[in-house]
């Protein structure tokens, strides 16, 4: 219901703004950018987004049933199922769901995209295997969202990476700001839903666990800030990489070790993989197009005026207004945003403040919308409950989060 009120805004909203540039400003071309807005966004679902993620799907897919096989997903398991007890208080101990689990969010910390998404497809669809109301968010699966938009990400190498491209005197210098943004986004998610779950946080267990949690990312950010640009990119590389082929072939050799027949465990559990990605087109159009529809039509342009205004209103330094259309792109389009951050370092230079803010913006979350899309339509849920809610408040607290570290590190 909220992700049809906020669709539905998408394109009313739209059509007011358009009215208001057609008869006020003289823009006649308004809609034929709406329109053509339409199109580029659909054909971007499909080709650049759906049909992609299929082959990544199908290869994933078949890799998880092939470690799924050979045991490695019960046994993590049953290292991670006491913390997960706590925050999915509905998964069974010991469930294979909690290794799907774990896997999805050590491949998004990591940074790998690419695998993240079907691992994290193959966690929803476990967690559905759960819910008994099928059309209907559980609880599990909006602490799975809400932790997922929240972005956790321990080594923003693209980010990096474009920031060095467009001249930044040391482009590794967001490295720390970045990651203690998105950590905020990460545990406000967590005390948000598990409010509205009644979850108990203060227990030897969770505290046990986000304390060791909160020490890794301490050594990494003091590991990392002692390594130049050069090194910190190599080395996260290598780190990443070297884990994730480290994994396969763990799974393939578990799956020998019990004499599994890999090949065909492999086409077994690829065999979904396209399936998934055909399934979730519908959701992936419908959503993309009402952003496109709302950003072509200059609705956007116009609430960050509002904002600018507003904050004009107080005794502040209102400097990061300028780069706050990152962070309001943030949730609706990934593309858009990185689009926003890269402008921003060209307008205003890599090493300015707004330059460095918009690139802390685009790391501190992650996709809003597309996830909620994505993953809830893979498995057909229809009534969100207080997901998307979950998502945006995750988000909000890596934006605020952000703007403070900024102006901690470079104000």
């Amino acid at each position: 219901m909220v992700l049809n009120y906020i669709w539905v805004g998408f394109f009313l909203v739209a059509m007011l703004v358009a009215l208001i540039q057609c008869i006020v400003f003289g823009d006649f071309t308004v809609f034929e950018r709406i329109v053509n807005s339409t199109f580029e966004m659909s054909e971007m679902a499909v080709m650049k987004i759906a049909l992609p993620l299929g082959g990544v799907m199908i290869l994933w897919l078949g890799l998880m049933n092939i470690g799924e096989k050979a045991g490695a997903i019960n046994f993590l398991s049953r290292i991670i199922g006491p913390f997960f007890s706590k925050l999915f208080p509905e998964i069974p101990k010991n469930h294979p769901v909690n290794g799907q689990l774990l896997m999805n969010f050590s491949a998004n910390m990591l940074g790998l995209d690419n695998a993240a998404t079907p691992l994290g497809l193959k966690a929803m669809n476990g967690l559905q295997e759960l819910n008994p109301q099928k059309d209907t968010a559980s609880n599990a699966q909006i602490m799975f969202l809400a932790l997922n938009t929240s972005g956790l990400t321990l080594i923003p190498i693209a980010i990096m990476a474009q920031r060095s491209i467009l001249g930044a005197e040391n482009p590794t210098d967001i490295f720390v700001p970045l990651l203690i943004s998105t950590y905020v986004s990460t545990i406000t998610a967590i005390i948000y839903v598990s409010i509205r779950q009644k979850l108990n946080l203060w227990n030897k267990t969770v505290i046990g666990w986000l304390g060791s949690i909160t020490l890794v990312i301490g050594l990494i950010v003091y590991c990392f800030s002692q390594l130049d640009r050069e090194t910190m990119i190599t080395v996260s590389k290598l780190v990443s990489n070297s884990l994730l082929f480290s994994i396969i072939i763990a799974f393939i050799g578990g799956a020998l070790y019990k004499k599994v027949n890999v090949y065909d465990a492999f086409i077994e559990g690829a065999k979904s993989g396209f399936e998934t990605a055909v399934k979730v087109m519908p959701y992936l159009i419908g959503m993309l197009v009402g952003i496109g529809v709302f950003r072509a039509s200059g609705a956007m342009d116009y609430l960050i005026e509002g904002f600018r205004l507003f904050f004009s209103l107080f005794p502040i330094n209102t400097d990061f207004v300028d780069a706050l259309p990152v962070a309001l792109m943030k949730p609706l389009s990934g593309s858009g945003a990185k689009a926003m951050m890269v402008e921003s370092m060209i307008t205003n230079g890599a090493d300015s403040f707004v330059g460095r803010l918009s690139c802390i913006f685009q790391g501190a979350a992650d996709t809003t919308f597309y996830i909620i899309a994505l993953y809830f339509g893979s498995v057909g849920i229809k009534k969100t409950r207080y997901a998307v809610t979950a998502g945006l408040v995750a988000d909000l607290g890596g934006v605020v989060a952000a703007i403070f570290v900024a102006y901690l590190f470079f104000g």
